[in-house]
């Protein structure tokens, strides 16, 4: 990099622009230059009504000045009284630092108004930095590159630009504070659930009347000796090992949060939706609302109970149950919902039942119990093989049909009797071919179980049956969020080990989604072939760095500057209608008291 000055001249004048310029090498050799920090005008001997000043922050008297800034090879004109020589020839670029994907967090802070739902919250709580600040950093480092807050301290927050975003110093960053500062969310949990429905109702205009309601769990390391939730239970992470929590979310079909719970680790799935119902209903009062749920989440009591409440539902329901419906729904006509998908609509008993038909499905199952299958029979005929005696005989047989599954009870085993001996006559395998035709037959085939207690909720009601299947559908969008949790916004595995703080760590996680879903809302309507964090990725190369120019009476002065946008990121910003804000102000500091970049004071 080097320094590079154009001149022009305008109104007759002379002007002088300088910036910080990057040399590449292309094809053939031939060098190439981009503009990588544009440092604007410094004055040169003119006019007094050419001369052009600065707001400067000098930090020795600890106010703004305006200062006007002449190069070194000028002399500064002699009525010129507030005015400095900068000796560009020593420039130094230090400091560099996240910008752009930080700053765009902040944007989707201030978009949704979370500024004032916090100061009113935390605004009377004393600390040295106002905790509304300390949150928005936790937040955005969630969102930007997640890490614990000892991480948030230690590293991160000198790598970043929050400083001059949030217009604070490192005593945001504190350790002790950003500790303290997990201690006060809680409370406030249910409130800013109810503040976020209504900025998705104004900023995208979002319905609340399909409600999505599924389950996950996040695991810990460590003992979680005094967290009384962490438990062991049915581990969705594949770590059976860890106590965990479990996390029961709610959101609507476009994936926005209404609400979520913390749940103990060993909780079962269908012992929480009354519980649930009842919150949303303290929170947002009843309302016409549909509950759409995965198979494992009601179980049959609380679907009684929901029909009798005249609260509708739709729920996936075990297959097993075409058996009892077969006969009722052959005469139903099929409805075309796109190719490869079939829908039939069964109306019974206050309930209604929807039958549906995947082409892709039937040779994706078809293709798994042909693999399992060829397993099953493969390890049977191992067996065969082989000299064993009957009681290792029955084990073996006992772990071969476990991996199986389901696909056991298709091949019907003839096992040796307690007094026979292990041989081809006593030990027989049959495929029952009956049951594989069945099997066959009901591939690709799911049911759905309803209850609409109004009649025009969904309006059409012949079509009823393609609208129920893309309710159902649109459980993908829990999926989505469990794993932008996971993934994107690293919830999982948690390190705390006060309960408190656990709820918080997911508080701040929860926030960083809702900061998602609305970048995703936006880049839905105006560029949808991009995702939130390759946006995020995007705009994260550009960089601040602090310019740092030597002045001919041995201060300094440093102009903070983030790097010039490049081709994609400028489309980026233009697709999501955002402007990158100006450049920050300098500062004048005495050269005795520089600081090597990234140190905190």
């Amino acid at each position: 990099m080097f320094l590079r000055c154009h001149s022009r001249k305008k109104n007759g004048k002379k002007h002088r622009y300088w910036s910080v310029v990057e040399s590449r090498r292309c094809r053939g050799g031939r060098p190439a230059q981009r503009q990588v920090l544009y440092l604007g005008e410094i004055n040169d001997s003119q006019e007094t009504a050419w001369r052009k000043t600065v707001r400067v922050f000098d930090e020795r008297k600890r106010q703004y000045e305006q200062l006007s800034l002449f190069p070194s090879d000028q002399p500064i004109p002699p009525d010129e009284v507030n005015a400095v020589s900068v000796v560009l020839s020593e420039l130094r670029l230090l400091h560099a630092r996240s910008f752009g994907d930080c700053w765009l967090g902040c944007a989707l802070w201030d978009e949704l108004d979370l500024s004032r739902f916090w100061d009113a919250k935390l605004g009377a709580q004393r600390g040295g930095v106002p905790w509304r600040k300390v949150l928005q950093l936790l937040v955005i480092n969630r969102l930007c590159e997640p890490g614990s807050e000892f991480a948030v301290h230690r590293r991160w927050f000198l790598q970043s630009a929050m400083d001059q975003l949030l217009g604070t110093d490192f005593a945001v960053a504190e350790k002790d504070r950003l500790y303290r500062c997990l201690n006060r969310l809680l409370v406030h949990k249910d409130a800013l659930c109810q503040f976020l429905t209504e900025r998705w109702k104004t900023l995208f205009d979002a319905q609340f009347d399909i409600l999505l309601y599924d389950l996950t769990s996040t695991y810990f390391e460590g003992s979680c000796a005094l967290i009384p939730k962490a438990k062991h239970g049915y581990s969705r992470d594949g770590r059976p090992d860890c106590r965990q929590v479990v996390i029961a979310l709610v959101v609507t079909p476009d994936g926005l949060p209404l609400a979520y719970e913390v749940l103990a680790g060993n909780t079962a799935d269908q012992t929480t939706l009354k519980a649930f119902r009842a919150k949303i209903e303290g929170l947002y009062g009843k309302a016409r609302r549909v509950w759409v749920m995965d198979r494992g989440v009601p179980t049959e009591a609380a679907l009684q109970e929901m029909r009798e409440q005249d609260v509708a539902y739709l729920v996936g329901t075990p297959k097993h149950l075409l058996s009892k419906l077969e006969k009722d729904l052959v005469d139903r006509p099929w409805e075309a919902v796109h190719d490869g998908v079939q829908v039939k609509l069964l109306e019974q008993e206050n309930e209604l039942y929807v039958l549906a038909r995947s082409a892709d499905r039937k040779m994706k199952e078809q293709a798994i119990r042909r693999g399992k299958l060829k397993r099953l029979v493969h390890g049977l005929n191992r067996l065969k093989r082989r000299s064993i005696s009957r009681d290792g005989l029955i084990k073996k047989i006992a772990v071969l049909q476990q991996e199986a599954g389901r696909v056991a009870s298709l091949v019907k085993v003839r096992e040796p009797k307690a007094d026979e001996p292990v041989t081809r006559e006593t030990f027989v395998c049959r495929l029952d071919r009956a049951a594989w035709k069945r099997a066959l037959e009901r591939d690709g085939c799911y049911i759905l179980r309803g209850h609409l207690p109004w009649k025009d909720f969904p309006p059409a009601t012949e079509k009823q049956a393609p609208v129920l299947w893309g309710w159902y559908m649109q459980l993908v969008q829990v999926e989505e969020a469990f794993k932008t949790l996971k993934s994107d916004l690293a919830l999982r595995p948690i390190h705390h080990q006060v309960e408190e703080r656990v709820e918080a760590h997911i508080f701040v996680a929860f926030l960083a989604y809702c900061l998602t879903m609305t970048l995703r809302m936006k880049l839905r309507r105006l560029a949808p072939g991009l995702t939130p964090r390759a946006v995020l990725k995007s705009l994260s190369a550009i960089q601040m760095v602090d310019v740092h120019v030597p002045t001919s009476d041995g201060r300094v002065l440093v102009l903070p500057r983030y790097t010039e946008a490049e081709v994609e990121q400028e489309m980026i910003l233009e697709k999501l209608k955002l402007k990158l804000p100006s450049q920050p102000p300098p500062r004048i500091r005495g050269g005795e008291v520089e600081l090597q970049s990234g140190s905190p004071t």
